[in-house]
């Protein structure tokens, strides 16, 4: 799979000549089974084939059991083991910390637990200046004061971003059998408003900045990787199931593993590719902007759409503004702090329907 994912960054290079890369990305979740040497097999194949920036940014996506369960493996000491990322050019890590409580960890299905969780960070936070974590709030049975405990072990140790997502219930997952069992409560919308208006007061007292709906950086810790998503910018993704825009049309790897490493043999690129239609590309500028602090700038929808575009989103904009949800300051509207929760919700009314 790693020759295959090797494979595939050289087939793909003609797709961003005219572009520098300024971030890699190590996501899925479990990149940190990798050998180190796989990473940077990897690494050193972006810049064979592309141009890079300067220092660009590269996260590896981490467990706490994988980080922890590498440095009791390694031969050298934990020391040697993160200062090995260091110098294959890995600058940040995120960690998918998810709760320092042992029951919403066995709830969620979790591999690590919550000492695991906090011996990781204590260990990686000495190496890496730039970490960021996901927490998951809306958990059945968590209080306010749990997950404001929540959010307090991770300032302590410094981590200068977080990730925060409500509480997800997929079908067929334990979780799901225990909710339609009656074992664990139904999530509660309001619970997870009032988890993330007290992740946001806490956070934001504590310096950090709530660039966009569920991402918290301290000045010049935003990630960089992400917020190209949210600008509109071109990414390319390696791997299976991987998803890939280019301004104008949105691509995606076929999922199955077999199928993927047959094609990338035989040279071929195992994508669908679906052009963007002005109105898919209205709607999606709607969706990221109201997400974030830029806000969907009104000069760019003129601009870019048309007149009957700005009118209509004006249009549909009003009554959120009657209510205090949107506003609109330098020709840019964005939502409200009272909005913030809702701006999925509010972003799908602004659409333009094809």
């Amino acid at each position: 799979m790693v020759l295959a994912l090797a494979k595939e960054i050289a087939l793909r290079k003609s797709e961003f000549q005219d572009d520098a890369v300024e971030t890699i990305y190590f996501g899925g979740g479990t990149p940190s089974i990798l050998q180190i040497a796989d990473i940077r097999l990897l690494i050193d194949e972006v810049y064979r084939n592309y141009k890079v920036v300067d220092n660009p940014e590269i996260t590896l996506e981490a467990n706490p059991d994988d980080l922890i369960a590498n440095v009791l493996s390694s031969r050298a000491q934990s020391r040697d083991f993160y200062e090995e990322y260091r110098s294959i050019g890995i600058n940040r890590l995120s960690i998918g910390i998810q709760s320092f409580f042992e029951d919403d960890l066995k709830l969620m299905n979790r591999a690590h637990n919550s000492e695991e969780a906090k011996s990781c960070l204590e260990i990686a936070s000495q190496y890496f200046d730039n970490i960021s974590i996901d927490l998951i709030y809306g958990i059945p049975n968590m209080s306010n004061e749990k997950w404001l405990h929540n959010i307090e072990t991770a300032l302590s140790f410094n981590i200068p971003h977080i990730s925060s997502y409500a509480l997800t219930v997929e079908p067929k997952t334990a979780l799901h059998t225990f909710i339609q069992k009656g074992i664990i409560p139904q999530l509660d919308d309001e619970v997870a408003q009032e988890h993330f208006n007290l992740l946001v007061d806490k956070l934001e007292e504590n310096g950090f900045i709530h660039y966009e709906l569920s991402n918290f950086g301290k000045e010049n810790y935003f990630s960089k990787n992400n917020s190209s998503y949210w600008l509109g910018k071109k990414y390319i993704g390696i791997g299976p199931s991987a998803h890939s825009y280019n301004g104008i049309s949105r691509s995606w790897n076929v999922s199955n593993n077999t199928l993927y490493l047959k094609s990338i043999q035989e040279n071929q690129l195992p994508l669908e590719t679906e052009t963007l239609t002005k109105t898919d590309r209205y709607n999606e500028y709607v969706m990221t902007g109201l997400r974030t602090i830029w806000g969907i700038s009104l000069n760019r929808i003129e601009t870019e759409f048309g007149k009957t575009y700005l009118d209509y989103l004006n249009q549909q904009a009003a009554k959120y503004i009657e209510d205090h949800l949107l506003f609109v300051d330098d020709n840019i509207l964005r939502t409200t702090k009272s909005g913030k929760f809702l701006s999925d919700g509010i972003a799908s009314d602004l659409f333009m329907l094809n």
